[in-house]
């Protein structure tokens, strides 16, 4: 396995926080039993699915889209204090967003809990003009900013919350390229 990519953990709820924040780019919470019956918030991206375990009355707040809970976890986040757990749930690229956006507030990493979940998607970054590609599923894709045609290496970077699409013939020009299997 490569070291840089990922390793999450199952989901579960820290006993010790003061008061629990899950965000989820995914059309329903996480299920898990031991969910507090008060101190705690769900963001969700669409409204919660019906027949999904209900989180306590209020608890849950619906967003239109990505970009918009960021906004309001920014700004949510410049106001709070110890004792708060973050629960990103969702997919690669949704999970690092929250990641990176909460360190930059001043979350400690023991804060933050990353579980992914949802189709086996991943975001590529072009190493060659700086593009990023939205829900890869395989290991060659066509760059939109400069149309090469990438392999996406099983290198994630953090910081970009992306992996690192190369030219196929980067290396050897016009040689032929027999990717490697898709692994999530």
């Amino acid at each position: 396995m490569n070291k840089s990519r990922p390793v999450y953990a199952p989901f579960h709820i820290d006993p010790a926080a003061r008061f629990h924040l899950i965000v989820t780019d995914q059309p329903a919470p996480p299920r898990s039993d031991d969910l507090p019956l008060d101190n705690i918030a769900i963001w969700v991206v669409r409204t919660v699915a019906p027949g999904i375990q209900a989180p306590p009355e209020g608890a849950v707040r619906a967003f239109r889209a990505v970009p918009e809970l960021l906004t309001h976890l920014k700004h949510r986040l410049t106001r709070e204090t110890v004792g708060l757990r973050l629960y990103a749930v969702g997919a690669e690229a949704f999970l690092w967003d929250v990641h990176n956006l909460a360190r930059g507030e001043g979350l400690a990493a023991a804060e933050i809990r990353l579980h992914r979940a949802g189709p086996a998607v991943r975001r590529v970054y072009c190493t060659h003009c700086k593009t990023m590609i939205e829900n890869a599923a395989v290991n060659v894709v066509d760059c939109p900013g400069c149309s090469a045609a990438l392999f996406v290496r099983d290198h994630f970077s953090r910081r970009l919350a992306a992996f690192m699409g190369v030219k196929i013939d980067a290396e050897a020009p016009g040689e032929p390229f027999v990717p490697e299997p898709f692994e999530a």
